[in-house]
């Protein structure tokens, strides 16, 4: 008995859609591609309810016959491919046929078109795959696309759509990286009727970063370009001080194909490495040339992951772009930002160009481009070299006089006076910063004294407290801080050194956790604008309950960015935006279960609102957290790390050879 049996057309077409559609920006993406590959240089976007009702795509490329307009919708058919040789040299955005096959068997698909010098054009209407209604009809040069009522006969695929905020916001990632991908092009995005962005397709990339990012984006960009025979990287990079808090804006683009990859993601921050603290990652657009043999772009049904003959080329060629740029004495933040302002509001002036490609000077030898590829119409010039490094002497501690020493270090006159303050006392005075129990606090301060030493050793007098908790624990003294990073206390025969930052972490994240939590917000007098793109925006603004009970209150300020009106009062307003760019990040982990996600989101809550590293305390400060610690309350950091560890006095005996 036959248990194998061929699938109808039409299933098989459903299932063929499956691949290349999965939600109204996939069907954007392979629209717009065309219209490129068609030879457009103008190309209009318009969506109505996220793309779901209504999508329409127009361009003035090279228009289609009628015997070609009924053929290009039917499966794996092309005019970009022949043979099986032309796979290894691809040159077209797309080239499998299945973009229109695909889009059609899940839509109502309204096809308008007409060739260059064609007295009159053509009409197609389809609905889920099936022809129907082809006539003459009159029209403009190009090609005109209507999707209607996507996924109306497959609803098992439309239950999985998101809203139509979180769709829109995906189209105009679509769209972005389209138009960033040729400046050469002009491509105008409008939603529910209102236009969103509109290229200049002057063939001027930073002009272009500058009609889709804005003026504040494009004032941080530096220009890059590194080259050898086998690949040319030209582009802009941010300068280290514009870092974001995630790699959003971190743009690629391959022969004028936008894709994602690692190799290139890896070869950016590495040339960052040495500027950038952790967490920090820079923003680029980088346009990489190289032979179309070089590279593999038939690896992903969405071609947006490619693969390279030599990674290390690769590499190799955008991390000096990058390095490069950073590192030129003659392209620095304010050079930047200087030229994008002096003049009205032209982009021109961002970065000067002669639109002729030079040759860069690398650790002193000189090579020339010579590669086969095009960067669409993108014209990036001017570079950073990387300079040498200057050596110079750093001073030592001999040059230091004893007023100097003192003052670095913060130790008090000689000539101080000795004092009894009692830790209820010192609690008055500690900073907001250290946010601790104060129940806790008190219930120490009724059995506890600060006693200050009064030894004078050298010429400086050291304050050393003095702790003593009665039966609930054994005596242990508070010395002090190391590196404004370590408390030091000695307790019996051992020497802990403690992490305030860490500790105070592991407060404000259990204190977050526990049931009774409520968050103590400030309203900010104006406020912080965020620009995290389209899709981290659309996550935030669908999540404002959950930010609203964790202390901030944010509303959506267009389509890339929010408004944040207030944030939790433990959080520096510095520190606002990279906390719900870190949110942000977690949020759209979807496969990982809810309560990892919040106890992700509490983590770098915490770790904002603590103790920061480098940062001196008062003693009685030090002394809330090390009472935390040795009572065994606090053990590790939200995490894991530790939060202190003992060295022992036969540890410090053996070490000074004392047995």
């Amino acid at each position: 008995m036959r248990k194998i049996f061929e699938l109808e057309q039409h299933i098989a077409n459903l299932i063929a859609a499956g691949e290349v559609v999965e939600r109204p920006a996939s069907v954007v993406k392979e629209l717009v591609e065309n219209s490129i590959d068609a030879g457009a240089k103008a190309i209009t976007v318009e969506i109505n309810a996220g793309g779901m009702t209504y999508i329409r795509i127009t361009d003035d490329g090279c228009g289609m016959s009628p015997e070609d307009a009924k053929t290009a919708f039917m499966r794996h058919a092309t005019s970009k491919l022949r043979s099986a040789d032309e796979l290894e040299s691809i040159g077209t955005l797309g080239f499998r046929g299945e973009a229109l096959a695909a889009s059609a068997a899940v839509s109502r698909i309204e096809l308008l078109t007409r060739e260059p010098g064609s007295q009159e054009g053509f009409s197609l209407s389809i609905d889920g795959g099936d022809n129907s209604d082809a006539s003459p009809a009159g029209c403009p040069e190009g090609t005109t696309i209507i999707v209607r009522d996507l996924f109306y006969n497959t609803p098992a695929r439309q239950k999985f759509m998101k809203t139509d905020r979180a769709e829109s916001s995906a189209i105009a990632t679509v769209v972005l990286r389209c138009a960033l991908s040729r400046p050469d092009i002009s491509i105008r995005f409008i939603k529910d009727g209102k236009t969103q962005c509109h290229t200049p397709g002057d063939s001027r990339a930073d002009s272009t970063i500058y009609s889709l990012f804005g003026r504040e984006f494009a004032a941080g960009l530096l220009p890059a370009q590194s080259s050898d025979e086998y690949v040319s990287v030209t582009g802009f990079v941010s300068a280290p001080q514009f870092a974001r808090g995630n790699r959003s804006y971190q743009f690629f683009f391959i022969n004028g194909r936008a894709i994602q990859s690692r190799t290139l993601q890896a070869a950016l921050e590495q040339a960052f490495a040495n500027s950038l603290p952790s967490g920090k990652f820079p923003s680029c657009v980088f346009y990489v040339s190289t032979a179309l043999s070089f590279v593999d772009v038939n690896v992903h049904p969405a071609k947006t992951e490619v693969k390279f003959l030599s990674d290390k080329h690769i590499f190799d060629a955008v991390y000096y772009a990058a390095l490069g740029a950073i590192s030129s004495p003659g392209l620095t933040h304010g050079n930047a930002q200087q030229r994008s302002t002096d003049d009205s509001d032209s982009a021109s002036d961002i970065c000067p160009s002669d639109g002729v490609g030079n040759s860069q000077d690398i650790g002193g030898s000189t090579s020339t481009s010579d590669v086969k590829g095009e960067n669409n119409g993108a014209d990036v010039s001017g570079f950073g070299s990387i300079p040498r490094q200057n050596r110079s002497s750093g001073g030592g501690f001999g040059t230091m006089d004893a007023e100097e020493f003192r003052r670095a270090y913060g130790l008090q006159p000689a000539n101080s006076n000795n004092r009894q303050l009692s830790v209820k006392d010192a609690g008055s005075t500690v900073p907001n910063s250290c946010d601790c129990a104060t129940d806790d606090f008190d219930m120490v301060a009724s059995n506890t004294a600060l006693a200050y030493s009064a030894e004078k050793p050298g010429n400086y007098d050291y304050n050393v407290p003095i702790l003593e908790l009665g039966a609930t624990m054994p005596v242990f003294r508070l010395i002090g801080e190391a590196l404004n990073t370590y408390i030091i206390v000695e307790y019996m025969d051992s020497v802990w050194m403690i992490d305030k930052h860490a500790a105070h972490e592991r407060i404000h994240f259990d204190a977050l956790r526990s049931s009774g939590y409520e968050p103590m917000p400030q309203m900010l007098i104006s406020p912080i604008i965020c620009r995290h793109g389209n899709e981290d925006a659309a996550i935030l603004t669908e999540n404002t309950e959950l930010l609203e009970n964790l202390g901030f209150y944010i509303e959506s300020f267009g389509e890339d960015a929010v408004a944040v009106r207030q944030i939790p009062s433990e959080i520096d307003f510095s520190d606002a935006e990279s906390a719900l760019s870190e949110i942000c990040s977690t949020l759209k982990q979807g496969g990982t279960p809810l309560p990892s996600r919040l106890d992700d989101i509490y983590r770098t809550i915490a770790c904002k609102a603590s103790i920061k590293a480098g940062r001196s305390s008062d003693m009685a400060e030090l002394l809330q957290l090390a009472t935390k610690v040795m009572s065994g309350e606090v053990r590790e950091c939200p995490h894991g790390r530790p939060v202190a560890f003992e060295i022992s006095k036969t540890t410090l005996d053996r070490g000074f050879k004392r047995i």
